[in-house]
């Protein structure tokens, strides 16, 4: 499942089609997608891991599940779930979420959320955290209403920095490691992005799909943890445990 940064490299491969106007639609998608058949494209952009296209009046979301993904000015030899084709180019969605979003989309996305955009608002994020203490540090990271855009790998990676044990009850966490586990969350998150874009993103992993702790050289341990089931490495020797 594409996490936040690749969601935002989309956003930034397609703006030549921004303004643009679609002249034919195909797809295997149950929705109405002939309506877009010669709309222009106002706009594309992001919440997290929804990918947004906007038109006069409404949006399309993307979301790419486990196994979606997409072809720009190309095409798989799979049926496509939406493809848009242009005048100069097309765009093309495989095994997705296709859904309109027809209210004004500053209603349904709260902004300050994601933590790629700029409205990224921390404190709100740590007052989220504070309401919910029994929630496992694994589990809240993955909350999509406190964390939008940050996935699996994102979590573990963020934990290992920060060196917090991925079942850590929040509202155990010191004050310090808290602050932490919100600010790395943006922070690893923009060096995901530089990372996945110079194709160097898993030359950094220190903890996710790793088998021996860089730091303490023991095994790390691997887990479906929290209510999310979510694959966690971890090293119970150097991310402490506060529950």
């Amino acid at each position: 499942m594409p996490e936040g940064p690749s969601i935002v490299i989309l956003k930034e491969l397609v703006q030549p089609f921004k303004g643009k106007k679609i002249i034919s639609v195909e797809g295997n998608s149950k929705q109405d997608i002939q309506r877009l058949a010669g709309q222009k494209v106002i706009d594309f952009t992001s919440w997290g891991k929804h990918f947004l296209i906007c038109f006069k009046g409404f949006a399309v979301r993307i979301h790419f599940m486990l196994f979606g993904s997409y072809r720009i000015n190309e095409q798989k030899e799979s049926k496509a779930r939406l493809s848009l084709q242009f005048k100069k180019g097309e765009i093309n969605f495989y095994a997705c979420s296709v859904q309109f979003v027809e209210d004004d989309i500053d209603l349904v996305y709260n902004w300050t959320s994601d933590v790629m955009n700029d409205n990224w608002d921390a404190t709100a994020a740590k007052q989220k955290l504070i309401e919910q203490p029994s929630m496992l540090a694994c589990d809240a990271l993955l909350d999509q209403q406190i964390f939008s855009g940050v996935g699996n790998i994102i979590k573990n990676e963020v934990l290992f920095r920060i060196r917090v044990h991925p079942e850590s009850e929040v509202g155990r966490l010191p004050i310090q490691q808290m602050e932490e586990l919100i600010s790395e969350a943006r922070n690893y998150s923009f060096d995901f992005l530089e990372w996945k874009k110079n194709y160097v993103l898993k030359k950094h992993w220190l903890a996710y799909t790793k088998k021996t702790c860089p730091r303490c050289n023991i095994p790390l341990i691997k887990k479906l943890a929290g209510k999310t089931k979510r694959r966690t490495f971890f090293c119970t020797n150097c991310q402490e445990l506060y529950k």
